[in-house]
């Protein structure tokens, strides 16, 4: 865990959130939101990269990562939502630029466009945006989180191994799996891993997906196009529905765009914020 440490906290209302700030605390601010069942570590790379000329925030969820799991945690995309925008508060962030993946990027819609954050800039990478979302084994378990909860430390560990590595793309290095794997293990990580696909309902994203052709701030959407959770073809939905977005394919990457493609995304993230006055 020590390569990639959050020693900053902020006691959320779904939990204590972990935290750090990189670069220069005087460049443009820049957050960074995981997706699941991910953590801020998937972002290493990237972050290190865009810290040479921003001020980048990297956070763990309530219930991801090195932040708080608990029994009973509403860890569910409209608590995700609402800790987001107290977060921003918390940094005192009026206008940053956001890059979210995944299901961060419900959580960075839900945000602006239910609880009035306010981006001066917005890039989603592979998001959870457009119904209908999650894989055939994603609902299975969702439906079945208590039988799944039961499963011996040996099995749900390779359970989790399997699906964190089925995202797609080139595949992930063993080392980088077993970290991305390994805060869902344990007497706290296995029943957090279940709590949030128990707690992963679409209606969140079916609440604002009407909204996303009232999106003014400027938008890029980027997508790997070997993505084995989420179609290419919803990237392209998406960029179609949201006025003015910019549509960023990424050839030779999975969902994990992060993993797969670092130099590019990072690329593709400076020549889109680059653009932002």
């Amino acid at each position: 865990m020590s390569a990639w440490p959050l020693p900053e906290s902020f006691a959320g209302r779904s939990g204590t959130v972990r935290w750090n700030r990189l670069g220069d605390p005087g460049g443009r601010p820049l957050v960074l939101l995981h997706g699941t069942p991910f953590s801020s570590y998937v972002w290493r790379a990237v972050a290190r990269s865009l810290a040479r000329g921003h001020q980048v925030f990297v956070w763990d969820m309530p219930g991801y990562g090195l932040s708080e799991k608990a029994a009973g945690q509403d860890v569910s995309l409209a608590a995700q939502g609402r800790v987001f925008a107290e977060l921003l508060d918390h940094w005192g962030l009026e206008r940053p630029l956001v890059a979210a993946h995944d299901f961060g990027g419900a959580v960075a819609l839900r945000a602006h466009l239910l609880h009035d954050a306010r981006y001066a800039a917005l890039a989603l990478v592979d998001p959870v945006a457009l119904a209908p979302w999650g894989s055939p084994f994603f609902r299975l378990v969702r439906e079945n989180a208590e039988v799944f909860g039961q499963l011996p430390e040996a099995l749900h560990r390779a359970l989790v191994r399997e699906y964190v590595g089925s995202t797609g793309g080139p595949g992930l290095h063993p080392a980088v799996l077993d970290r991305l794997v390994e805060p869902w293990l344990g007497e706290t990580g296995r029943p957090a891993f279940y709590r949030q696909i128990a707690q992963a309902d679409q209606r969140y994203t079916d609440e604002v997906q009407d909204r996303y052709a009232g999106i003014e701030v400027p938008t890029l959407v980027c997508w790997g196009e070997d993505d084995a959770w989420i179609p290419v073809a919803k990237g392209r939905e998406l960029a179609g529905l949201v006025p003015g977005a910019r549509w960023e394919p990424i050839a030779r990457a999975g969902h994990l765009v992060q993993e797969d493609a670092p130099a590019e995304l990072t690329a593709a993230l400076l020549d889109f914020f680059g653009r932002v006055p």
